[in-house]
């Protein structure tokens, strides 16, 4: 779920970048045809670097790195309630249970 989650992240940011470098390219064109400003490449240049700024900041490649830890600790303090937790994603559905049913030798 979470790379699925990064990855429409990463497509709304690049969605959201090229807007923003078109609106600011459109912008710039009409100040240019409007005699309020010379064309400058830089300006162009200024724009184009704010758009991949933009993207790079958007776009979480720590997000799963911040899940497992989240979910690591979730598991230690299972396990101090002498909770034997096998898989790590275990953690997050446990969390959200509200009925837990084990047999008599306490499996889940």
């Amino acid at each position: 779920h979470l790379g699925d989650m990064a990855d429409k992240i990463a497509k709304i940011a690049f969605a959201l970048a090229l807007a923003l470098i078109a609106a600011l390219y459109i912008k710039e064109g009409i100040l240019i045809a409007q005699g309020d400003r010379e064309a400058e490449a830089s300006a162009f240049l200024n724009y184009l670097i704010i758009a991949i700024a933009l993207i790079v900041v958007a776009v979480p490649e720590g997000l799963p790195l911040a899940v497992t830890i989240a979910l690591a600790f979730g598991m230690r303090s299972m396990m101090e309630d002498n909770c034997l937790v096998r898989v790590l994603a275990s953690c997050e559905t446990m969390g959200a249970a509200t009925a837990v049913c084990s047999d008599k030798t306490g499996t889940l």
